[in-house]
């Protein structure tokens, strides 16, 4: 988009007459002045509030950063992709708690992070940190699509059980911690599991699909499993629901 004049400014950020020059400006969109950063926060046209607007048309939009004093006239800023995001402004941004429809959104950071994560080119320490990004996406993804207990549990210990295997305990995070919540998701015993899966195409489909996120659970709790002590208290509760886990739909 391109700046025609700046309305106000301060140190929060300010408001804008602006042009999109191409492509669609959206609310939650981030632009970029040189390494500052920009938040797309409202946009209006003809006195009232819109979502998105289009290349040719003109809006008044209010932007996030201190940066926007700067602005001037004719300036042309470009949206950044979610994957155009480094690590050190996302951890900054996620630090601050952004509005959920703010980018890169839940979805895309997700995928973002993970990707950065399992890449072995990367230095240990920088994948570390961008498995607790994509841990905190989670968290956003849940909050914004509605993601039940036990589907978010299951997309939490696949990012961590993913971590302690790749960098052990400790440094990967506990394992122990991470079986014990996921055996409190489960609303079931392993007995009870046992018998409703022996008829488990006669249950209704909510049922069913429950079951298959409990058998989920179980195979993130497998993937940790080596490193608790046999004669655990907790492995024997991990090695129980193991043996129901073929059962399941």
């Amino acid at each position: 988009m391109q700046v025609y004049s700046v309305e106000e400014a301060d140190v929060t950020g300010g408001v804008c007459v602006v042009r999109c020059v191409g492509g669609v400006a959206r609310t939650g969109q981030v632009y970029a002045v040189g390494r500052l950063r920009l938040g797309l926060r409202r946009i209006e046209r003809y006195g009232r509030a819109v979502g998105s607007f289009d290349a040719g048309h003109v809006a008044k939009v209010h932007f996030t950063g201190a940066v926007v004093a700067l602005l001037s006239r004719g300036q042309v800023l470009t949206s950044v992709p979610p994957d155009g995001h480094c690590l050190e402004e996302l951890e900054e941004w996620l630090a601050t708690g952004p509005p959920l429809g703010d980018e890169p959104r839940p979805r895309a950071l997700r995928s973002l992070a993970v990707g950065w994560m399992q890449d072995d080119q990367v230095p240990e320490e920088v994948r570390l940190r961008w498995g607790r990004v994509a841990l905190a996406a989670i968290f956003r993804c849940a909050e914004a699509e509605g993601t039940g207990r036990l589907a978010r549990g299951a997309e939490l210990a696949a990012v961590r059980g993913y971590l302690i295997r790749e960098f052990g305990p400790g440094r990967g995070g506990d394992p122990a911690a991470l079986c014990r919540e996921l055996l409190a998701l489960i609303d079931l015993t392993p007995r009870q599991a046992a018998a409703e899966s022996r008829t488990w195409r006669d249950l209704p489909r909510p049922r069913i699909v429950h079951l298959r996120s409990i058998k989920i659970l179980i195979a993130r709790m497998a993937l940790v499993r080596p490193h608790l002590a046999d004669g655990d208290p907790l492995a024997e509760a991990v090695d129980a629901w193991t043996q129901v886990r073929p059962g399941l739909p």
